[in-house]
């Protein structure tokens, strides 16, 4: 007997094995997004500790479970700042930066390293627009005051509760320092 191979057969085993190709994506360098966000303004870097119980307040506050890392905080000349912080997107770490005004409103969000396969929609400056204005006060939560994006649920969420995580960590922690410096 003679076989004579299906071609669709063959054509859908070598999908099916074949590798899938990830979206991964740098967007732009932690220095970049210092420029978009805070063009024409220097920043010194403003590292600070962040105890166990900052990281328990913080995480209760966002649902964020990965450790905040304190030393990717800058600060600028008026009193702003400038975050960088990284959440687990579906399976892999999405590294961002925020910027708050010296009050700990949000003026921006940059997205620096995204490396999921999809999901990639959060880097659109029209998702990323609807922190703005936002504070440690604001509920800064999906689909409450944060819009989903179908396909992306997992990165909305995540970069939703780690700008929360932020805006959490001025109040508790940086809050203190522009007050200090506006007084002297």
């Amino acid at each position: 007997m003679y076989w004579n191979p299906n071609p669709f057969i063959i054509i859908g085993l070598a999908t099916a094995l074949a590798p899938m190709v990830a979206q991964a994506k740098i967007y732009v360098s932690v220095e970049q997004a210092q420029k978009v966000l805070y063009p024409n303004k220097s920043l010194t870097k403003n590292p600070i500790i962040i105890t166990d119980d900052l990281q328990d307040r913080m995480r209760s506050a966002s649902s964020i479970r990965h450790p905040f890392q304190g030393d990717r905080i800058w600060k600028t000349s008026d009193g702003g700042w400038f975050i960088v912080d990284e959440v687990v997107g579906k399976h892999e770490m999405i590294t961002y930066a925020v910027a708050l005004s010296p009050t700990g409103a949000v003026t921006g969000v940059e997205i620096l390293d995204y490396v999921e396969s999809y999901g990639y929609e959060v880097a659109e400056v029209q998702w990323r627009n609807q922190f703005i204005g936002k504070t440690a006060a604001d509920p800064i939560k999906l689909n409450k005051d944060i819009q989903n994006i179908g396909g992306a649920t997992l990165s909305c969420k995540h970069l939703t509760d780690g700008v929360k995580r932020v805006a959490v960590l001025y109040e508790i922690a940086l809050k203190n320092q522009y007050q200090a410096s506006k007084s002297k």
